[in-house]
């Protein structure tokens, strides 16, 4: 087991002018399980592939442990990788599949079958050994490619996307398993996932990337409640958060008519427009007529709970002066009480979870 350091990593494909990772610095502690999250070609799988070798490093370097890997082969990294679409070989036994790196190293087969058999009883997959992976389902072959890195007793787990050919409820199920195992192991995880649930679940710490640059790395709370810029606070949240431009007042911010009160300290320089965001459960009923005007386009029933998915009118600052546009907006009530479709509710933000960002740099305001 041992730390993971990016510093400075790079990764520049030949022709393309931008940086597929722009000089990442991530410091991963010993054991710990970080999460890399990002939208497609954000250069999560590439910061991967990276750590494992597959991918040449153009600026920077990579450290496991104290030791320098960035120009290092795959084999000499002492990592372990499981892929998204399993890898096995499909005319071999799992028992086979495995012990086959194993096997490939010049490893004793009674060490390698002692390997496997106590890889195979942590990942429940005793039963199975003898069969070839057709005969067994998506999960199960996914805990045989688990088994096979496990068996390895590697410094480093990578996993990119495992989940991701999983139905939703072998995904939740596995996604619970794979985090129990990793601190059962103590081994130090890196995960790539495109899905922020999966990496607020399952991360000891997230790491959010966009166009290759790294635009937070926190522990999932930490992100949730303190997001540092505009995209972090729309990516992370399920619902996503509600962000409206709104103009700067006297007695605050206007959202949608309704003035949330902020100290003008704390705007400071901001300009005559903040970033204002909600998140949908921070929100509760208002008197009519002083809350945030939202008409309710669909109600979502979940049971306790219910979201609605309406329309607000924003009050918007451009160089001609201030305008009012429609914007969508969406908040959990209550589920056994939900509006009506058409109607019209006010809303408005709970004391102390409204998060306000600079216009122009997308940046946190205050803490």
């Amino acid at each position: 087991m041992a730390t993971v350091t990016f510093d400075n990593a790079t990764r520049q494909y030949p022709g393309n002018p931008i940086p597929s990772v722009d000089k990442l610095n991530i410091e991963i502690a010993d054991g710990e399980f970080l999460v890399l999250v990002g939208p497609s070609g954000c250069g999560k799988s590439t910061s991967l592939r990276m750590l494992a070798g597959l991918e040449e490093v153009n600026g920077g370097r990579i450290l496991i442990g104290d030791r320098d890997v960035t120009n290092l082969s795959p084999k000499d990294r002492d990592v372990a990788m499981v892929f998204q679409n399993y890898a096995l070989y499909p005319h071999m036994s799992v028992a086979d599949n495995m012990g086959f790196a194993l096997k490939i190293a010049g490893v004793d087969k009674a060490e390698i079958r002692k390997r496997v058999e106590e890889a195979a009883k942590i990942l429940d997959l005793t039963q199975y050994l003898e069969r070839k992976p057709k005969a067994l389902s998506g999960g199960q072959r996914q805990r045989v490619a688990m088994g096979r890195a496990i068996v390895r007793s590697p410094q480093v787990f990578l996993m990119d996307e495992p989940l991701s050919n999983l139905d939703a409820k072998l995904r939740v199920q596995t996604r619970t398993q794979i985090a129990s195992l990793q601190r059962r192991l103590g081994v130090t995880t890196v995960y790539v996932t495109h899905d922020q649930v999966e990496a607020m679940t399952m991360g000891d710490r997230v790491a959010v990337l966009k166009d290759g640059i790294l635009q937070q790395c926190d522990t999932p709370r930490r992100m949730y409640d303190h997001p540092a810029n505009v995209f972090v606070a729309g990516f992370i949240g399920s619902p996503a958060m509600n962000l409206v431009s709104a103009p700067v007042t006297d007695g605050g911010v206007d959202y949608g008519g309704h003035i949330v009160p902020v100290e003008r300290s704390l705007i400071g320089d901001a300009g005559k427009e903040v970033t204002i965001g909600v998140r949908p459960e921070d929100l509760e009923p208002a008197e009519d007529g002083h809350g945030i005007a939202v008409t309710v386009d669909v109600v979502e029933e979940l049971g306790a709970d219910a979201y609605i998915y309406g329309t607000t009118k924003a009050h918007q600052v451009d160089a001609e002066g201030e305008e009012e546009t429609a914007k969508p907006f969406i908040a959990r009530v209550d589920g056994r009480r939900p509006p009506e479709k058409g109607q019209v509710i006010h809303l408005k933000p709970k004391q102390g979870h409204v998060h306000l960002f600079n216009s122009d740099s997308g940046l946190r305001i205050g803490d």
